[in-house]
């Protein structure tokens, strides 16, 4: 029981960690007219995140989301893998 406990604390504070580096890029998102939205973080460690508003439907909001967010969440998160998009239609978690 005491490892199930271990792997929530080490879950939610990871999660606390992304929230945090979400918020360092929120900010120029914004000035743009867009947003970010925390989805998910999977079992492989990759974040899900929407990106709303301007950045949604944004042509070089791949460029954003792999130059700009991904970069400062593997900068301050070493255990993050990477970020994947997902639409605002597509499912919180599988």
């Amino acid at each position: 029981m005491e490892n199930s406990n271990q792997e929530n604390l080490t879950e939610i504070n990871l999660e606390e960690q992304v929230m945090e580096a979400l918020e360092l890029v929120r900010p120029a998102l914004q000035m743009d007219g867009g947003d970010i939205e925390f989805r998910y973080i999977d079992d492989d460690n990759y974040v899900h995140v929407t990106l709303t508003g301007a950045c949604g439907s944004c042509a070089i909001s791949p460029m954003t989301l792999k130059g700009g967010v991904e970069r400062v969440m593997r900068d301050r998160i070493p255990e993050i893998k990477g970020v994947i998009e997902l639409t605002e239609e597509e499912p919180a978690k599988i």
